[in-house]
């Protein structure tokens, strides 16, 4: 049974829920409690103006009875939401596969305060393909390449590529010089979420991670580092780096938590820079490269 679809609404595309298990009679009661950030009379209004879907892509009303398993779609709203200038770039576009160059600083998805600034949207909108989904994320502040598939039909073997490790990612940080270490080298180890709840750890326990990291250059203050992640935790590059002691310029969470960690401050110094693999399709070979550049200049 293929998924119930719930088309972008202007532009934005569908967050979808499938109700929990609990003691609530409508689909309004449930979603109240899931989601206590988000006040009763919010969900009213939307729910009102046709803004929750059931399954078969019909407008919830605050009858519609609860059942536990029943996905659901909502549009995001978020009030002032900020507006990011930077723009991304198409390198590929086919049926299958669009590829992407994200700027520093522009939300792969939908997340928090970003609903329409954020690179899924302006794809869905400037394409007008609702079925884009991202088959990997890159962090806010990353550049960068991101993959999206085009097609339903075609995505499980995309998907596969990222969950069998049949895809070689590079990145390029800058980052401070390691003088006393022998490069090429290999970084493992057990990743785990830390406080606050946004950031990540290193942790005693078998390695969860692994990352191989060689030098490009080096200069006298920065040096520029090729990052090879194999596995795929969040932050792992940059708790890799600043457990090596060489946080990654700019950083303002690794190694710890910086009280400037705002808009003003300058871009992470991190780059996506090359995706390359057999195509799933035709077995072609693909290399893709960012065309953006990190620069010492931001130092």
């Amino acid at each position: 049974m293929s998924r119930p679809r719930f088309p972008p609404s202007g532009g934005v595309p569908a967050s979808r829920l499938q109700l929990p298990p609990g003691p609530w009679t409508t689909v309004f009661d449930a979603l109240v409690a899931h989601f206590p950030q988000v006040d009763a009379s919010t969900w009213r209004n939307r729910i009102a103006r046709g803004r929750v879907l059931d399954a078969q892509g019909d407008p919830v009303t605050l009858q519609t009875p609860y059942r536990v398993g029943a996905e659901i779609g909502y549009y995001r709203e978020v009030a002032d939401e900020p507006v990011i200038d930077a723009t991304e770039r198409l390198l590929h576009v086919d049926g299958d596969l669009v590829v992407a160059d994200k700027p520093h600083g522009l939300p792969v998805a939908p997340t928090g305060v970003f609903v329409t600034q954020t690179l899924l949207t302006r794809l869905v909108a400037t394409l007008g393909n609702p079925d884009l989904v991202p088959l990997h994320r890159i962090d806010r502040g990353t550049a960068g390449l991101v993959l999206f598939s085009a097609d339903p039909a075609s995505r499980a073997r995309f998907q596969a590529l990222f969950r069998e490790s049949r895809i070689a990612k590079t990145y390029e940080a800058l980052a401070p010089p390691l003088p006393d270490l022998a490069f090429p080298l290999t970084r493992r180890s057990r990743i785990e979420r830390g406080e606050p709840f946004f950031r990540m750890r290193e942790v005693d326990g078998a390695p969860n991670s692994e990352t191989g990291i060689d030098v490009l250059a080096r200069g006298a203050d920065l040096w520029r580092y090729a990052l090879s992640p194999v596995s795929g935790r969040k932050h792992q590059l940059r708790v890799h780096m600043a457990a090596l002691g060489a946080p990654i310029l700019h950083d303002p969470w690794y190694p710890t938590l910086q009280d400037d960690a705002d808009e003003t401050r300058p871009p992470l110094q991190l780059l996506a820079r090359t995706l390359a693999f057999d195509d799933p399709l035709n077995g072609r070979p693909r290399v893709f490269e960012s065309s953006f550049r990190l620069s010492e200049a931001s130092a």
